[in-house]
This record gives structure tokens, sequence and C-alpha cells, in this order.
């Protein structure tokens, strides 16, 4: 019996030493500008630019495989952010992937849902909560409006709704139009504001 014990100590301490001695001799480093890429991402991991997450779009990206313009979530700053890091031309969200100017949150009809859970394992922020033959339900601030939880969904229980803008939701829009060059900011045109006596 001790010797059984002793004998599997040994194999577990050599077994050790020979992976802890392979992953340092077989250390494959990662690429630096994927990890910039993918630091710039939105980390939503909603597979709208047609890959499974924004780590393997930034790989592609990397790899000069796909432009710069597959990120919906990201919007216009991320393109212009990834094109700043890249030193490429910024361009127009790729117009396959263009996504209505209404933004939608998911909501479960929780009388009908069966609670198969798969809208769950389908959403890639976590916003929906529930657990196996139980109600689900959605958290509105972290749902992304991507749509991956619809297809899964054995009894069509999920609705995409449109947010509903407040005070704090409403973003006002980039004004465009009268600026002469691509580099010219607001803050570069001058005003002059004279007070009334």
């Amino acid at each position: 019996m001790l010797m059984a014990i002793l004998v599997l100590v040994g194999m577990a301490v050599f077994f050790g030493l020979l992976l802890g001695y392979s992953a340092k001799k077989f250390k494959v480093d990662g690429n630096p500008v994927v990890d910039q890429i993918d630091a710039l991402l939105p980390q939503t991991q909603c597979g709208q630019c047609s890959y499974p997450g924004c780590k393997p779009y930034a790989e592609a990206i990397a790899r000069e495989e796909v432009g710069i313009n597959r990120c919906p979530p990201g919007g216009e700053s991320t393109i212009q952010a990834l094109a700043d890091l890249l030193d490429v031309e910024a361009l127009p969200l790729d117009e396959e992937l263009q996504v209505e100017d209404v933004q939608t949150v998911a909501i479960i009809r929780e009388e009908t849902c069966i609670g198969c859970t798969l809208c769950i394992q389908a959403c890639p922020v976590d916003a929906i909560v529930g657990a196996a033959k139980l109600m689900h339900t959605v958290i509105a601030d972290e749902c992304t409006g991507c749509d991956l939880c619809l297809p899964p969904c054995p009894v069509d229980c999920i609705d995409m709704i449109p947010v509903n803008q407040t005070p704090d939701t409403w973003v006002a829009p980039e004004p465009t139009g009268f600026l002469h060059s691509k580099t010219e900011t607001l803050a570069s045109i001058p005003v002059s504001v004279e007070a009334k006596p």
C-alpha cells in the first residue's frame, strides 16, 4: 500500500515537472498587435462581424484577412481607433452590417418561457438570468441587442423591443456637413461670444 502511494506521488511529480518544462520550452508568444486590436473592440462577443468573438476578429484583422469596419457594436469610434492603431484609412461600417438607428433590447415573455436555458448559453454578455426549467429574464442594462438569443429559443418567447429614449439614454448625433476637412474638428472652429449689456 505504501509502495503504491509512493509510486503515484513519484509519477505525479515527474509528470508535473515534465509539463512545467514543456510549457516553458514550447511557449508560443502571442501577437502584440492582436492584443492591441482586441483591447479596442467592445468585447460583446456578439458575432455580428461573422467571427465567433472579438479575439478571432482581432486575429483576422492582424492577418489582414478582413477589414476594420465589421463591428456594429463598436461603431465609428472603434473603426477610427483601429484605423489610427493600424495606420490605415478609416472606412464606414460595412453596408451588409448596417443596423437600424433604433437601439433594441431583448425581453422574454415569461409566461411562455419553458426554462430550456438555450438563450442563456447564446447570450455573449450574460444579460439573461434564470435556471433550468424555471423562468428567465433579461437584464436590460446589460443587453446589447445583438439578437443572438432569438434563433436558439424553441418556443419563440423572446422579443426585441426598442429602447425608450430618456435623458439618460439619449445621445446627440454627431454634427456633419459643415466641417471643411476630415482633420477639422468642432474645437478648431473659431467662436465669438458677445455679452449683451
